[in-house]
């Protein structure tokens, strides 16, 4: 009874809801379409022809710091593999000894790496000066020949590209060399 008394109200009331109907779809499918616009440049790092970059440190020295704990300059090399350029945004990375983490940092406005190429930069880092003192404790404790070393790096290549993690591991030896 009330559609009744409103389609008296307003003749053609139908013929409007449809076309609001209507109106809704193409709505919903421009937006779908957007969406699509602005995901689809993500999934090109994800293809099968893309290899993970190669980031290698280059120097490393230790700078004056103001707070407690030392900081350090760190030289990276990042090594890109692919067609596309890495247009960094940032940086977060970790060296650890022996499964601790000693230096953190993060660092942006970074250059882009076009294509088949590398590029260099340098960014700073602070220790851990806890972890350092436990290293150094446990060292003292049981003297070791070697001590595993890991670079953990992730790279942000953007808000709509999934980040890239890079690690390197391997071993620094402790022992003296024999000439």
């Amino acid at each position: 009874m009330t559609s009744g008394y409103i389609k008296q109200l307003m003749p053609g009331f139908g013929s409007i809801g449809r076309n609001l109907q209507n109106c809704a779809g193409w709505f919903s499918c421009g937006l779908l379409c957007c969406i699509w616009l602005v995901i689809l440049p993500g999934c090109t790092s994800l293809s099968g022809d893309f290899e993970t970059p190669t980031v290698t440190i280059n120097s490393f020295r230790a700078i004056p710091s103001d707070a407690g704990a030392p900081s350090f300059e760190i030289g990276l090399r990042v090594v890109n593999p692919n067609r596309d350029a890495l247009e960094l945004q940032g940086i977060a990375y970790t060296i650890s000894l022996d499964g601790r983490e000693l230096i953190n940092g993060v660092g942006k406005d970074l250059p882009v790496i076009p294509g088949y190429s590398e590029g260099d930069f340098t960014v700073t880092a602070s220790a851990s000066l806890y972890q350092g003192l436990r290293l150094i404790t446990d060292m003292m404790n049981t003297p070791k020949e070697s001590l595993s070393y890991e670079v953990a790096t992730k790279l942000d290549v953007g808000a709509f590209r999934p980040a890239i993690r890079v690690k390197d591991t391997g071993e620094i030896s402790l022992a003296p060399s024999r000439n």
